[in-house]
């Protein structure tokens, strides 16, 4: 398997991590991506052209591409996205004809849709990675329509091999879809230990320039949006035994209910008498994210699911405790007492009494520290690419799986 050919409708890997769509699925393509160049696997990732100055193709580095596809407005919601993919899926065949590819790797239930009937028009075979779960959003309470889910369960039903995170998606897969079990393949993420790897917090702190003295500091890195619980991170600060911590929350807002939400936390926080006490800080380079990791004393990720965490990966890598929900992919990242916390729930006062533990206890901050580097050195991107090269040689190689749904 040569030539791989990469679907992320909804969201460039060009696009900053943080703000609007974007997140860690961007990271995720682009990390990915780039290692699979670098393992000689000739690679094209198709987005949907969210600007119109956009050139119709960027190459990034040797065997890593970006090709972007008209499908309608350059500024269309994510929430109407689903209109457009027939029209995406058009200019990726168009594109295919003249570039053809081995196998198709789709990012999202958007991209599957596309992915799908790319798959049946060519006869490739089709890998899906979802990211998120809309029936298990759901669950959580963020309530996904009805089509996203059946198209999920469509996409499963052909899909040649379906990409989990971690072992509790691949369990969400079988349990709320039906799954063949035997085409999951548990491939997590990794880091980039460049630039995620421990650093000097004083150093961090002047570089940021954000204030922050000597305060505690917990640290938010996301979209704001409610599935990401800022609201439940500026509780947890308000809830603290130490009057004198600081909350950094890095992030754009995102989705229709994004500004909403920021006005509400922004209420919430000054409700509760916090507010001077939080640092709004717009959605960074992905990069310069590790600077944020050092200069905090621990990571709040209050989200109400995640297929993986890339956040509570990249804080560990920097040897930031952190405080968690015990939901999906953060179970298996964050070892509980031995590289931060996991808490049962999104109760505020149980992150305050964690946060407030690992402050109290410099043995136990340092101890959770050197235990979260201890986890990230088995999360890499090289090995993430080898280990799918070998899923890509498997599916070129065998029959294509029958369409369930046909």
């Amino acid at each position: 398997m040569q030539r791989l050919g990469v679907l992320s409708l909804h969201t460039s890997p060009l696009v900053q991590p943080g703000s609007g769509d974007g997140g860690g699925m961007n990271v995720y393509v682009r990390e990915l991506v780039g290692a699979l160049a670098q393992a000689g696997v000739d690679c094209q990732v198709y987005t949907r052209r969210h600007h119109a100055d956009l050139p119709d193709v960027v190459d990034i580095e040797p065997g890593f591409r970006v090709v972007h596809i008209d499908a309608g407005e350059p500024d269309l919601p994510k929430e109407s996205m689903v209109d457009v993919v027939d029209d995406f899926t058009t200019g990726v065949l168009r594109h295919l004809e003249d570039h053809p590819v081995d196998a198709v790797h789709a990012n999202y239930w958007l991209s599957g849709v596309s992915g799908h009937t790319i798959k049946h028009q060519l006869d490739l075979p089709l890998v899906s990675t979802f990211h998120t779960l809309g029936a298990v959003k759901s669950l959580a309470g963020d309530v996904e329509p009805g089509h996203r889910i059946r198209a999920e369960r469509e996409i499963i039903g052909c899909s040649d091999a379906i990409l989990a995170n971690a072992p509790a998606e691949a369990q969400e897969l079988v349990e709320h879809y039906d799954a063949d079990a035997t085409r999951i393949e548990i491939v997590p993420p990794g880091v980039d230990h460049a630039f995620f790897s421990p650093g000097d917090r004083a150093g961090a702190r002047f570089a940021l320039d954000l204030d922050l003295g000597d305060h505690p500091v917990l640290l938010f890195v996301g979209r704001i949006q409610p599935l990401k619980g800022l609201d439940v991170a500026v509780r947890a600060l308000a809830a603290m035994e130490r009057s004198d911590a600081v909350l950094v929350a890095v992030g754009g807002t995102s989705g229709p209910a994004g500004d909403a939400h920021l006005a509400e936390v922004t209420a919430l926080a000054r409700e509760l008498g916090v507010l001077d006490r939080i640092r709004f800080v717009a959605a960074q380079p992905h990069h310069l994210l590790s600077t944020f990791y050092r200069a905090a004393d621990l990571v709040l990720v209050p989200s109400r699911s995640e297929s993986f965490g890339l956040v509570a990966l990249e804080a560990a890598a920097c040897g930031t405790p952190v405080v968690a929900t015990e939901v999906g992919g953060l179970r298996t990242l964050v070892r509980h007492g031995s590289s931060g916390f996991l808490v049962d729930g999104r109760d505020a006062d149980c992150f305050a009494t964690r946060a407030d533990a690992i402050l109290a206890d410099a043995d136990l901050a340092a101890h959770l520290a050197a235990g979260g580097v201890r986890v990230a050195r088995d999360y890499t991107w090289s090995t993430t690419a080898a280990r799918l090269r070998r899923v890509y040689d498997d599916v070129a190689a065998r029959s294509l799986v029958l369409c369930r749904a046909a």
